[in-house]
């Protein structure tokens, strides 16, 4: 096992980054870090996420993320435990990380700094 992972980071995809950072910051006080047209970091909000408006994620629903300190080694884990990859390991900024569905349907993903 690739060590304890625990859920770090929470992403809900957006269809309209304005409109949710609007939303959020009026209805709850959230802050945000830019990262560009298509990412917003939120802030403030219990637990760090952000918004994805890259139109690669289906809106209306929130991607889990968890953490590992060997990506390669939590991927392993992944498969051997019956996960299918759905991203593969891929680099952003501040890290890299991959995408997989366990068996019961949802979606999940795994990232770390290295």
């Amino acid at each position: 096992m690739p060590g304890n992972l625990k859920i770090d980071y929470v992403e809900f995809a957006s269809a309209d980054i304005p409109a949710s950072t609007a939303f959020f910051a009026d209805a709850f006080g959230w802050g945000f870090a830019d990262y560009g047209p298509t990412y917003q970091a939120f802030e403030n909000a219990g637990i760090d996420g952000g918004l994805d408006g890259s139109g690669t994620e289906t809106p209306g629903r929130a991607l889990v993320i968890l953490k590992a300190d060997d990506l390669e080694a939590a991927l392993a884990a992944v498969t051997a435990a019956g996960g299918e990859i759905v991203k593969p390991i891929f680099d952003f900024p501040g890290g890299r990380r991959f995408h997989f569905r366990e068996p019961g349907g949802n979606e999940l993903a795994v990232w770390s700094e290295n």
